[in-house]
């Protein structure tokens, strides 16, 4: 389980696995061992790429707000140290947020990759809940959910503060999700979004908006989907839909 340093902070990541360049990106106040939930057991073919993200779960925090370009740097300059020029990958909200970022500023990082629960802004019901996550909701949590956070975020409860403070954030965070037509533009990597049309922070037609914007890219909408709809009874056809649409030649 190793971590390197990385823009002041040290990223755990594993990697498993011997094929293709497979990134996995988790969603956010997750960790990188969700994707468990998802593949029991790891996809044939690939060298997964599995990171907790800068604040989650066995990383630590920087000295800095938590924003979706930073987030997207560290797993560039984390390709960079494994020596990975293209890879395939996978996100689930906050991971599906830094692939738009990565694969825009730099398009040819990525060559293949599946957006779960993207969006190219906050809208104002993610903005409202986003607003709820403070320091006194997490004090006044029942200590068995407590207790799971801390099993999961292992630096302490400072750490989980600081991830309430990152998802509070994003009620007042207009420069970072941004994207417009000519930035979704930028993006060459064939792209499946795949997004729940009852998603109560990011509704269906943003995803629509993405689909519009990333040239090379297909959209699956989740009948009666909610956020994350990629969890429980609906992991298997989203495997094999994932995978299918990853080993699709060109």
């Amino acid at each position: 389980m190793p971590t390197t340093g990385i823009n002041g902070f040290q990223l755990h990541f594993e990697l498993r696995g011997d094929g293709e360049p497979l990134l996995l990106l988790h969603g956010g106040m997750g960790i990188g061992d969700d994707w468990r939930l998802v593949f029991p057991a790891d996809p044939h073919g690939y060298r997964l790429i599995v990171p907790d993200f800068r604040g989650h779960g066995r990383s630590t925090s920087p000295d800095e707000p938590f924003t979706f370009k930073a987030a997207a740097d560290d797993i560039r300059k984390l390709l960079d140290r494994l020596k990975i020029d293209r890879a395939k990958a996978i996100g689930v909200s906050m991971g599906a947020k830094t692939l738009l970022h990565l694969s825009s500023v730099d398009p040819d990082r990525i060559d293949r990759m599946v957006l779960v629960s993207a969006t190219p802004r906050f809208p104002d019901a993610m903005r409202a809940i986003a607003a709820t996550f403070t320091h006194e909701v997490f004090a006044a949590l029942p200590s068995a959910d407590r207790d799971a956070l801390r099993a999961r975020h292992v630096h302490g409860d400072e750490q989980i503060r600081r991830l309430y403070d990152m998802t509070r954030s994003f009620a007042t965070s207009y420069d970072d999700m941004a994207f417009t037509s000519a930035s979704l533009a930028a993006i060459r990597a064939r792209t499946l979004i795949v997004h729940g049309d009852r998603d109560p922070l990011y509704p269906l037609e943003l995803a629509v908006e993405l689909f519009r914007g990333i040239t090379r890219s297909a959209l699956w909408i989740v009948p009666g989907g909610a956020h994350g709809p990629i969890f429980g009874e609906r992991a298997p056809r989203f495997r094999d839909e994932a995978l299918a649409f990853l080993a699709t030649p060109d």
